[in-house]
């Protein structure tokens, strides 16, 4: 890493620590979690970062250089502490060794229009146990890299949500229909497990094999439940988080793909995707 994005590497992070560079208000990154933490009552205790290059041009005295940074947080909140982490790409541009722009890249971007066909009511009812355990293990074990046993998508939220579920044992069915039911074999899938909006209306349709129950609020919850996400509030939903842990209000924190995530606070509104018209669809998973 060079000395100049290393310097802005190292600035980024005393953002969360020093008041002076808080006011500032040259990292709207940093005003934004400090504000969602701040409305819970909770603190940052500690910051660390890591970083390294994705990629890198030069065009004479212009240098363009894409970076991934790996934060983890220590929160404090109510006496308990806890671990947040994410992972954020971000380009910047330089020109000699004068910063002259620097942004996250939004990972949220639309997913095709594919849809969750209508359910056969008739079909026949597959019975299982949802271990919540093990799909919250599946989502600590995976959140930040990818299981060389599956498919991977460059966005790859609900592919990553859909392998955690199958993890706790919820049953695929509907091969080889990819409009309908949930389920993967080899390269190919069903809409519902790899595209954010289709597995929104899945969870929310389906009557037999993985089935889940839509709740009101985010608190009734339970760990290895999903959360979906529309962002922009215009009815088609693109990401999905699954929850992993409470927070000492008992309010989920979740892990992500795409947006790489651990234990994040589940409201989403640090990122550079939120917008006041955000709206959020709450399952719990209904056992067979």
């Amino acid at each position: 890493m060079n000395q100049s994005l290393q310097e802005l590497f190292e600035g980024r992070v005393e953002q969360f620590v020093s008041k002076r560079k808080r006011q500032s208000g040259n990292y709207e990154k940093a005003e934004q979690k400090l504000e969602s933490f701040a409305k819970r009552s909770a603190d940052i205790v500690k910051v660390k970062a890591r970083g390294n290059i994705l990629k890198r041009s030069v065009d004479g005295d212009f240098q363009t250089t894409i970076y991934q940074v790996h934060y983890q947080y220590l929160i404090k909140q109510k006496g308990t502490l806890y671990q947040e982490e994410e992972v954020e790409v971000r380009m910047c541009k330089f020109f000699k060794n004068d910063l002259i722009m620097d942004k996250e890249i939004n990972p949220y971007t639309k997913q095709p229009e594919l849809e969750f066909a209508a359910e056969d009511e008739q079909e026949e009812r597959i019975s299982y146990q949802y271990n919540r355990l093990k799909a919250v293990q599946y989502a600590e074990r995976w959140w930040n890299t990818y299981n060389p046993a599956f498919i991977k998508f460059e966005n790859n939220c609900t592919n990553f949500i859909s392998q955690c579920l199958y993890a706790g044992g919820a049953p695929t069915r509907g091969f080889p229909n990819r409009g309908t039911g949930w389920w993967l074999r080899n390269k190919n899938y069903s809409y519902s497990w790899a595209v954010a909006h289709s597995m929104r209306l899945y969870l929310a349709n389906s009557k037999s094999g993985l089935r889940a129950k839509e709740v009101s609020s985010p608190n009734q919850l339970l760990l290895g439940d999903v959360i979906c996400y529309d962002f922009e509030g215009d009815g088609r939903y693109n990401h999905n988080t699954m929850v992993t842990a409470k927070d000492a209000y008992g309010m989920p924190l979740v892990n992500a793909n795409t947006y790489n995530s651990r234990m994040r606070y589940w409201a989403y509104e640090d990122s550079s995707a939120y917008t006041p018209n955000i709206k959020y669809k709450f399952f719990t998973i209904v056992d067979g």
